[in-house]
């Protein structure tokens, strides 16, 4: 049988959109144009939603030219393109060397919510996700972080547009924010997708000193810490990294995040049946919540066939809800989407890199 080899191709040309306004512009100074063709040329691409720079008709023929000689604008291949039955869609992007990622378009009634990815893999380690089952290869690039967000936007119909950003891909965001930044200034302002910095959800297993160098930036994201126990002794098994940070560091820092930003912190917590799901797991986590203006977002497992862990039972699931609700704290059921189509992160890529 002959093995699969990925698709390796040199690196694509920059992409234009990974140049801020402000950069963009003095680009165009540079090659002999108006400053002013900066803004056309960010609304052609996050507005119009074009896919080739041809396309920008009101721009001059010279300008549409020189962008095509020095930039890309998706260089990225879609590899697989899956459609649920809640019409949920999800994207495996294969990118210039071969590595994979992923990312998701979630619908709701008054929503349009995209899931992009930060890295190519992931080094936090828990056992319970498939992102980090290959390890870490490489962190994604501005640019990367970007052509997400801008094919995802493009699956959206006429009149429709993205209204929330989770960064709960493949990849530890914070590990990652040299990039992630720059990425998420550009879908906030009015001349990229104008999206509030409140409709911006990001993720993270919980670094405490980039949590805080988060909460410095400026901007109010709001911040989800995935916590997925109620005490150290079970989230050194869970979540590996945690052995050398410790709950209360995190847990500190997300008080500092709150104490900057103003913005309610939601701690994230996936339940596993027989290993986390116990009511005295939820009175434990309860009594370190209760001083703190928190949010419990609790995930039910998403099966993954190379991994032990299972969901419990949904009454074992409200049981856990009554009791955080009890102590006075606001818990939800996150809502499954995509399951049909394996939406959850790490599972597409896993099943590609395995073949």
């Amino acid at each position: 049988m002959t093995e699969l080899v990925p698709l390796m191709t040199a690196a694509p040309k920059p992409r234009l959109y990974e140049l801020d306004s402000q950069q963009l512009a003095t680009w165009c100074e540079a090659h002999g144009f108006p400053k002013y063709r900066a803004e056309q040329i960010r609304r052609w691409i996050f507005g119009r939603r074009v896919n080739d720079f041809n396309d920008m008709h009101d721009l001059p023929a010279a300008l549409r030219k020189a962008m095509t000689d020095e930039f890309s604008l998706f260089p990225a291949t879609v590899d697989k393109h899956l459609v649920g039955k809640d019409r949920t869609e999800k994207l495996l992007l294969q990118l210039h060397d071969g590595q994979f990622i992923e990312c998701v378009l979630m619908r709701e009634t008054d929503r349009r919510t995209v899931c992009i990815s930060t890295q190519v893999g992931c080094a936090m380690g828990c056992v319970f996700c498939a992102s980090g089952m290959l390890g870490l290869k490489r962190n994604l690039s501005t640019g990367e972080i970007l052509e997400q967000v801008l094919l995802l936007d493009r699956l959206l119909a006429k009149g429709e547009q993205i209204t929330n950003l989770v960064v709960m891909g493949i990849g530890e965001p914070l590990a990652n924010l040299k990039a992630l930044i720059p990425a998420l200034e550009s879908l906030n302002e009015k001349g990229g997708l104008g999206l509030g910095a409140r409709r911006i959800t990001i993720s993270t297993v919980g670094l405490p000193d980039k949590i805080r160098e988060l909460a410095k930036s400026g901007k109010q994201y709001n911040l989800a810490v995935s916590l997925h126990a109620p005490n150290d002794v079970i989230r050194d098994k869970l979540v590996p990294v945690n052995d050398k940070i410790g709950m209360a560091a995190i847990l500190r820092a997300a008080d500092d995040y709150f104490e900057i930003t103003g913005r309610r912190v939601t701690y994230e917590y996936v339940l596993l049946s027989g290993v986390n799901d116990d009511p005295q797991h939820a009175r434990m986590l309860a009594k370190e919540l209760q001083t703190r203006i928190a949010h419990v977002n609790l995930i039910p497992m998403n099966g993954v066939t190379e991994l032990p862990f299972v969901e419990p039972s949904d009454p074992r699931t409200h049981e856990f809800v009554a009791v955080l609700e009890s102590f006075g704290i606001p818990a939800t059921v996150r809502k499954r989407k995509g399951a049909d189509i394996d939406a959850a992160c790490g599972q597409l890529r896993l099943m590609a890199e395995s073949k």
